[in-house]
């Protein structure tokens, strides 16, 4: 049956226009998304398919282009459609950061965080640069592979905190395990950079660790 023939209520558009985005599901949403199915599928039929053969939404929101095309219904046109919709979620909260109060704003901070360096496949360590009432001024990405103290120079950090006249900064960095627990290496590196920066009146707010699904904040763990 063609979506058409639903009941109006129940139909992905209507339906989000009426009660809201939050009341679909991920196949509804994804559905919207892919406008149309195939020969006797519904979108939404074709949706659950891609959830089911990817594994969920996530791995396939971040499946790489080849991965991705060999989807029923899918191909670059609509690869390139999904990756522009999502890094215009991504610059909305970067927009929401940069309103608002950023450290007070934890939960937005992570969101944005998580955002960013979740999905990578290798470790990035990424600084958001703020100004005195704590607003995001840039996020910058500085060091990537393994992050250790030989890796993370605390004289770069420096450099870009005075060149962006940030009064504090807050740093972060993914573990591509999955697992958000702080190493003794990130203890210390942290502690380097406090030092360093302290140097230039820039105040270290706190260190993010991103893992899978959870952010480890050295700040609420008391390491700071």
């Amino acid at each position: 049956m063609s979506i058409r023939d639903w009941p109006e209520s129940e139909r992905p558009r209507e339906k989000l226009l009426e009660r809201g985005p939050h009341a679909l599901s991920d196949a509804e949403l994804l559905a919207i998304f892919l406008r149309t199915g195939l020969p006797g599928r519904s979108a939404v039929d074709l949706a659950r398919d891609l959830l089911s053969e990817f594994g969920g939404l996530r791995p396939l929101l971040e499946a790489d282009l080849a991965r991705f095309s060999r989807g029923p219904g899918l191909g670059t046109a609509k690869y390139v459609q999904l990756q522009a919709v999502m890094e215009l979620a991504r610059r909305h909260m970067e927009a929401e950061l940069c309103r608002g109060e950023t450290f007070s704003s934890v939960s937005a901070t992570r969101r944005y965080l998580s955002a960013r360096l979740r999905h990578q496949p290798h470790e990035v360590f990424a600084v958001l640069f703020l100004d005195t009432r704590h607003r995001m001024i840039a996020y910058e990405e500085l060091f990537f592979g393994t992050i250790d103290g030989t890796s993370v120079h605390p004289r770069q950090v420096v450099k870009r905190a005075l060149h962006h006249n940030a009064a504090a900064v807050i740093l972060a960095h993914n573990h591509p395990s999955g697992v958000a627990e702080p190493s003794l290496a990130d203890e210390t590196i942290t502690q380097r950079l406090r030092d360093a920066l302290a140097l230039v009146d820039v105040r270290v707010l706190d260190h993010c660790i991103i893992g899978d699904t959870q952010v480890t904040s050295f700040a609420e763990r008391g390491l700071l």
